[in-house]
């Protein structure tokens, strides 16, 4: 089977006057179809370089990249856009959410911009589907952070991208929410076969995938399949019982 993501001998250097930085020196990997894979590394890593390459947010210095078979770097500015409106879902660790604006309105905002119908109805589907149907019309300020990292969630679902990239999603999260949001990814990656890949540099985290790569000074040095992920379900339950971590 092809892989969906190929990235081959990609180095990035970021330029700064006349000082070099390297950020990833010859990453090669492959990715495919619904595998659920974490990145996990140090910071300063290049961990979070080699997720903006992937998700078309970056270029590689050199090296090549090719999404679903077709090479990324030869796309234009306006077709990398559009592969990351319809194929690539986003969430970050800052949840990037409008202050002032319901969460209804924040998950209709990629399909303004594709110009899709039936924004509200689909934007509500996409919340219920995280658990938050009965707050839909909840501004961030009265969520907690696990709640708008549902929300951040649910935006990136509304367009129902193969492929969903998530960078430290847990990072500003309690122990709790983190389970719960790490619980959705697996259920979207099971039930659904969305591919997702995840920036952590919690190993907690990882545990919770099928496949870790590590990376340490812009180099991948391991890549191990992980023979029984941990279950964030199962684990909310126990904390539910025992009231607990």
């Amino acid at each position: 089977m092809s892989a969906v993501i190929e990235i081959r001998d990609v180095k990035k250097i970021y330029r700064m006057g006349d000082v070099e930085v390297p950020a990833l020196d010859g990453v090669s990997l492959d990715i495919h179809q619904g595998e659920m894979v974490s990145i996990i590394g140090p910071s300063g890593s290049g961990k979070s370089t080699l997720m903006n390459i992937i998700g078309c947010l970056d270029t590689p210095t050199s090296g090549s990249y090719t999404l679903d078979g077709v090479d990324v770097s030869k796309m234009s500015d306006d077709e990398q856009a559009m592969i990351r409106n319809k194929k690539i879902g986003f969430v970050f660790q800052q949840f990037n959410l409008l202050p002032r604006t319901p969460a209804v309105d924040q998950v209709e905002l990629p399909m303004v911009y594709a110009g899709t119908p039936d924004r509200k109805k689909r934007a509500t589907a996409a919340l219920e589907s995280v658990g938050l149907g009965e707050r839909i019309h909840h501004r961030p300020t009265e969520l907690s952070g696990g709640q708008q990292q549902r929300v951040a969630i649910a935006r990136a679902l509304v367009n129902e991208p193969s492929i969903l990239l998530a960078d430290e999603p847990t990072g500003n999260l309690d122990s709790k929410a983190g389970r719960e949001v790490m619980a959705i990814f697996q259920r979207l990656n099971r039930e659904r076969g969305i591919t997702i890949i995840l920036v952590t540099h919690e190993p907690a985290i990882a545990a919770h995938t099928d496949r870790i790569i590590h990376i340490r000074d812009g180099n991948i040095y391991a890549d191990e399949r992980v023979a029984k992920p941990k279950d964030a379900a199962t684990e909310l339950s126990v904390y539910d019982t025992n009231g607990k971590n």
